[in-house]
Parts: C-alpha cells; sequence; structure tokens
C-alpha cells in the first residue's frame, strides 16, 4: 500500500461540505487549527458524531484525531450504505445537521441506506425533519431522484435540550442526478404545513395554527396545517412546540419556513422543576412570527428557499 497523500486544508469553517466533498470525490483530507481560537479549541461533539456517521456508511474508512482535536486525519472510504443502521446523533446538533450531508451520501451508496436516527428533530437552529420531509424531497425529484423508496418517518419527536426523537429514513441509489434549468417560480397556491407538541397541552398547536392562519387566509383561500400532538414515548425527553410552514407555487416550487421553542440547554439538574417555572414564548406569536417569516420567504423570490442554499452556521 503506498503513502497516502492528503489534501490540507485549515480552519473549522464548512467543515460538513469538507467532509462530504472529500467522501463523494475519494480525497483524503488533513484539517488542522480546528476551532483553535475556541476557548474550547478542537472537534465539537456534533462534528466527531458526524465522522462517526460517515464511517458506519463507508468501508476502509480511516479517522485520525489528535489529542486536544484541532488536527483531523481523514481518509473516505467507499460509500456502502446498507440497511438495518442506527445512529445516535446526540443533542448538541439537531438531526437536520447530519440529514443534509447524508441524503446525498445515500444517493450515491453500493446499496439502498435504510437508518434510524437518535436525537432532536425539531429546534430553532437547523432545518426540522418536517422541512426536509415536505421540501427536501420534492426538491432532489427535481434533479432525477425517484420518489419510490424516498421515505421520512418520525417516530417520535424530540426537542432541545434533551431530545429523545427518532426518524427513520430511507434513500434510493441513483447514478446521476439530472441537470436542470429552473428559474419560473410561480405563484403560491396553497399553503401546508403541521404544528407539532410535545409533553405540552394540544391546545398550544391550536392556537399556532390559528395565529398562522389568520394571516395567511386574508391572502388565499387554501391553506391546511395539522397538529401533530405527541405524548408518552413519542414525545420524547423535554418539553416544546413549534411549527413547519411550505408554500406551494404553480411551477412546483415549495418554499418553506420552520421553528421550535422549547427549555434552553443547560442547567441539567434543575430541568424538571425549572420547566414548570419558565415561561416559553406564546405559541399564537409563535405562529403569528413564523407565517410572517414564510411571507419575507416568498418575497425575496426564487425557486429556493433560504434553508436549501447550503448556508451554514457555526
Amino acid at each position: 500500500m503506498g503513502k497516502i497523500t492528503y489534501k490540507r486544508l485549515k480552519g473549522s469553517q464548512n467543515m460538513r461540505q469538507r467532509l462530504l466533498l472529500a467522501t463523494l470525490k475519494s480525497t483524503p483530507v488533513l484539517i488542522e487549527d480546528i476551532h483553535a481560537d475556541d476557548t474550547l479549541p478542537g472537534l465539537r461533539p456534533h462534528e466527531i458524531s458526524l465522522l462517526r456517521l460517515f464511517e458506519k456508511l463507508t468501508d476502509d474508512c480511516l479517522i485520525e484525531i489528535n489529542e486536544t482535536g484541532t488536527k483531523l486525519k481523514y481518509k473516505p472510504g467507499i460509500i456502502v450504505g446498507g440497511s438495518h443502521l442506527v445512529h445516535d446523533c446526540g443533542v448538541s446538533r439537531a438531526i437536520g445537521y447530519f440529514l443534509e450531508p447524508l441524503i446525498l451520501l445515500g444517493l450515491f451508496a453500493r446499496k439502498t441506506l435504510v437508518i434510524i436516527l437518535k436525537g432532536i428533530t425539531n429546534d430553532s437552529k437547523d432545518p426540522s425533519v418536517d422541512t426536509f420531509r415536505s421540501t427536501t424531497f420534492p426538491l432532489l425529484k427535481r434533479f432525477g431522484v425517484p420518489s419510490e423508496g424516498l421515505k421520512l418517518e418520525i417516530k417520535s419527536r424530540g426537542v432541545s435540550p434533551h431530545g429523545g426523537g427518532e426518524v427513520h429514513l430511507a434513500i434510493p441509489t441513483v447514478q446521476h442526478l439530472t441537470a436542470t434549468m429552473w428559474t419560473d417560480e410561480g405563484m403560491v397556491k396553497r399553503i401546508r404545513g403541521e404544528a407539532f407538541t410535545t409533553r405540552v397541552s394540544v391546545q398550544l398547536g391550536n392556537e399556532m395554527i390559528y395565529a398562522a392562519r389568520g394571516i395567511f387566509n386574508r391572502l388565499l383561500p387554501d391553506v391546511y396545517i395539522a397538529s401533530d400532538y405527541r405524548k408518552r414515548s413519542e414525545a420524547g425527553n423535554s418539553s416544546g412546540y413549534g411549527i413547519s410552514l411550505v408554500a406551494e407555487t404553480t411551477s412546483g416550487c415549495c418554499i418553506s419556513a420552520d421553528t421550535t421553542v422549547s427549555y434552553p440547554r443547560g442547567d441539567e439538574e434543575e430541568d424538571i422543576e425549572g420547566e414548570e417555572k419558565k415561561e416559553l414564548i406564546p405559541a399564537a406569536d409563535v405562529g403569528e412570527k413564523l407565517a410572517s417569516v414564510l411571507l419575507e420567504e416568498i418575497e425575496k423570490g426564487g425557486v429556493v428557499d433560504s434553508t436549501h442554499q447550503e448556508i451554514e452556521v457555526f
């Protein structure tokens, strides 16, 4: 076996894209000075978890991390995919953080990917699992990804700080993606969405729906927002609520927006008592605000929304 030649990179910016492209192109990379200037330097828990996820999907993958976590050697393996896979994403970032690169890897795997992901399904930082199902999947079909076998099922919801959610993901394989020219955004013909609650009153979900509909119904009649009330084992380990909305246009565009309200991370030992004392943003305000956010997305124009433009926040 010959000596491995690594492409040298610096810094932590665009970590997911770097690892994803390195895997797709089978290019070994050496990344140095990872979060080197931070108070706690080195790879973050969610970045290490992402590496372990890549390791599960590939064969002959090599990962070396130095003691401080500021230096990473990554030699990608062959993307195998497979079924009966399970990955715990932890609670540092939501499942949406992992889904973005995972879907692309799954498309070019040797075998159909079927995997169970556990962790946070909805938070205010990463795209929710609802957005992937309502917007990302229809977008993939534009590029030749078959709808047969493309599936995301929410078995249980989980919000921060303790997660507890579970989703089942299936991604079919493709030989190549189809190039497309898509510039016609069309006119909005209907609004769809889903409001969820976990370990709180179902009335909070209804309040979000009524508030959002109060804005949309002034503009168009075809508005439907479903309610997803979760309790017991399907409600994860923390209390919270949120709403996901998508505007469908006459040309087939799906413009989305979502948000989640839950108790903040930290104060782990006081969470049980603290959750009874803290007050969250009123559900009606959440529904009204997100409806306005979606209208702003529509006003910006374009055939894809901000969430699907590969803007990454670290």
